[in-house]
């Protein structure tokens, strides 16, 4: 699994169509000049309209479940756009993958 690597920046939106924004745990490593995400950084899911049955259960976080094999940030695995995540709801129920659609195009990793 290789993939151009995740930045802060990277534009990644759950499976209903809701931006996720990275809260980068490091600033040490860049790529672009923009912090490179790991599993863990905090992503979080804002204006979700999904629901279920007329109950509100939008994707409020990714969960990522398979990262980089070989490639570490201050320790933590990262984030290509290859990696698999799940969105999960504020009761941890998972969603969906995420859709990663625009990242930095200089850096790659396995």
């Amino acid at each position: 699994m290789s993939g151009k690597l995740l930045h802060v920046n990277a534009t990644v939106i759950c499976p209903h169509g809701a931006q996720a924004t990275a809260v980068p745990a490091q600033g040490r490593v860049l790529v672009a000049g923009q912090a490179v995400t790991s599993t863990a950084d905090l992503y979080t899911v804002t204006g979700c309209p999904f629901t279920v049955a007329g109950k509100p259960q939008p994707c409020v976080t990714i969960r990522w479940v398979l990262p980089s094999a070989r490639i570490r940030v201050n320790g933590s695995p990262a984030l290509p756009q290859s990696a698999t995540g799940l969105c999960q709801s504020a009761e941890q129920i998972p969603q969906g993958p995420p859709v990663v659609t625009v990242v930095q195009q200089r850096a790659e990793g396995v």
